[in-house]
């Protein structure tokens, strides 16, 4: 809706005969109320459209409006951070976590096995552990909250191979969309080897109602869908979705920014609702990747969390949009 500018001159009066004065009046009266209204109406909109951001111990709150959206979770006693639970705009999850079959899925989450010998991915803490110095809320409120965090890499007996940092940025475009770019810089502090591995980096784990499991949909960008059609195949997204009770339908998609170290990695996928865009899975050399100590690798994704009709939704589009605006 665009909002209009009235503008009345001092002294100005409607050049009409005076048995036309009451109604115009009432008339100009009217319309300044509608206007105001309108305005109020807009005013409403935009505060119902604002992101707020809360930290309560080791874990972070982040609304949308007066609806809860997820929690950005840090304990030292996790495995890693993650967000848990994601919910749609419907207020249902669209992730899940830590079924009996896969402990290890918790949502959305970063980790990796096979990094010096060492399962930063895994249930069991003494294996490795990505742990954080303590997420820090750097915009709290407004279209888009910011979070930022320091994670140590660590091991009992062994030197910590690697730290990372994160920044994560949340908002909420329109009532059907909801963001997550993700920012994460991984610094090897000693050589690193990570063998030949499907448990590594960026992964989602979908809500089992929305799952090709269970009758939803799983696609890349070339249109293939499910498991045996998108395990590891190269793309720039996978989507996951499906219908709700109410027929309604929510889902997410993953966007891997073409910048990044590995640009479109082929992906893991599992009809179960497992998505991860996993380089070191197909390492170039089949065996492993090497990281040197004091090389950078910046890594960037977008989750897209949404509602209504996947082809009007145009997950292409918004990877482009996704490009042009994390451009490095």
């Amino acid at each position: 809706m665009t909002a209009m500018n009235f503008t009345v001159r001092p002294g100005f009066r409607l050049a009409s005969r005076p048995s036309h004065r009451r109604a115009t009046t009432f008339g100009t009266r009217w319309l300044a109320r509608l206007v105001a209204a309108a305005l109020l109406g807009l005013s409403a909109a935009a505060r119902a459209a604002e992101l707020k951001a809360v930290k309560i111990g080791s874990r972070i709150d982040v609304t949308v409006g007066t609806d809860f959206f997820t929690s950005y979770r840090f304990s030292a006693d996790e495995k890693y951070p993650f967000f848990f639970p994601v919910n749609g705009p419907s207020g249902a999850a669209v992730t899940s976590m830590r079924n009996g079959k896969s402990p290890h899925h918790s949502s959305i989450f970063f980790g990796c096995d096979k990094v010096n010998g060492g399962n930063y991915w895994q249930e069991g803490n003494e294996r490795g552990q990505i742990l954080s110095a303590g997420a820090v809320i750097v915009r709290a409120a407004g279209p888009q909250i910011v979070i930022t965090d320091v994670c140590h890499w660590r091991r009992p007996g062994a030197e910590p191979p690697i730290r990372d940092t994160r920044k994560i940025a949340i908002s909420a475009p329109t009532a059907a969309f909801r963001l997550i770019d993700f920012e994460i810089t991984l610094e090897p502090l000693i050589p690193v080897t990570i063998e030949k591995t499907n448990h590594s980096l960026f992964s989602v784990r979908l809500d089992p109602d929305l799952t090709p499991a269970s009758g939803g949909t799983m696609i890349n960008a070339a249109g293939a869908s499910g498991e045996k059609s998108t395990f590891g195949v190269p793309s720039p997204w996978m989507a996951g979705y499906g219908k709700r009770g109410a027929g309604e339908i929510e889902g997410l998609a993953v966007l891997q920014h073409p910048a990044n170290r590995w640009g479109a990695s082929a992906w893991f996928t599992r009809d179960y609702g497992f998505m991860s865009p996993t380089p070191m899975y197909w390492p170039p050399d089949g065996v492993a990747i090497k990281l040197a100590k004091g090389e950078t690798v910046t890594l960037r994704y977008r989750v897209v969390v949404f509602s209504g009709d996947p082809v009007k939704t145009d997950f292409s589009r918004h990877y482009s949009d996704y490009v042009a605006s994390a451009n490095p």
